[in-house]
């Protein structure tokens, strides 16, 4: 296989994989203070977890329908009224979850592949 062809697939797992990490991102945010969608995005940005309004805004909504965020608007000095996003408590107890299972994952991960990087 091409250079290039390795470079493509490697590019759409590392998205498959972001993909499949940011509700985590977005509940761990969340959880911590109400936040405001752009400043959920300069958060997962700053964690290298670019992500685009488009992404965000339909993952925020689903969140919400599964009970896990809820909003509130809030007054603002510079235009209409924001909506702010907490988490709710099943939410909580979610992210909870979630945390648990990633760190099985990244252990799984890290022993399995422990090899791969003395081989190279």
């Amino acid at each position: 296989m091409k250079t290039t062809e390795l470079n493509k697939i490697s590019e759409q797992m590392a998205r498959q994989m972001r993909r499949g990490v940011l509700e985590l991102c977005i509940l761990s945010i969340v959880s911590e203070k109400e936040a405001y969608p752009s400043d959920i995005i300069q958060e997962l940005k700053a964690s290298k977890l670019i992500v685009v309004e488009g992404t965000l805004y339909p993952l925020l909504s689903r969140l919400k329908d599964q009970g896990l965020l809820q909003y509130n608007w809030r007054e603002s000095s510079m235009g209409p009224p924001r909506k702010y996003y907490s988490i709710t408590d099943t939410g909580r107890e979610f992210l909870g979850s979630l945390k648990d299972t990633w760190e099985q994952l990244v252990e799984a991960v890290n022993h399995s592949t422990k090899n791969n990087s003395t081989n190279e």
